[in-house]
């Protein structure tokens, strides 16, 4: 499986320069390309919009928080969506092109594997941030 320039060049932008929220991947003719770029006034809500009920897909989300000591910090989460309406080859085909996606992307700070929304929700997120 082919990872697309743009797929590096957009991440590095979203961990370099912070000008994305996040960033959704799909994988298409044999290669991870960009489906769409989440600009930084977007909200997770609007992330979680982006993702297709039936269909795999890899993404990443800047998520900026406050420590308990009132300190401002941003987490980029790796997530890898796989709704359980899935056909098993389709899960296999995007298993199978994780860890390589994964290795192109220098910075990824957590990971989430989620096959329903209420596996990658706000709190989730929120609590594995801390």
């Amino acid at each position: 499986m082919a990872i697309d320039d743009a797929c590096k060049m957009k991440f590095l932008e979203l961990k370099a320069k912070r000008n994305y929220r996040f960033i959704v991947f799909k994988i298409h003719d044999q290669q991870v390309v960009v489906e769409e770029l989440g600009g930084p006034g977007k909200s997770y809500k609007d992330f979680t919009a982006a993702l297709p009920a039936d269909e795999c897909r890899y993404a990443v989300f800047n998520f900026d928080f406050t420590t308990n000591e009132n300190c401002q910090k941003s987490k980029i989460f790796f997530i890898a969506w796989a709704p359980d309406a899935l056909r098993v080859r389709s899960k296999m085909v995007c298993a199978s092109s994780k860890d390589r996606f994964k290795r192109e992307s220098d910075g990824i700070q957590l990971e989430l594997q989620a096959t329903d929304p209420s596996e990658m929700s706000f709190d989730i997120i929120k609590a594995r941030s801390c």
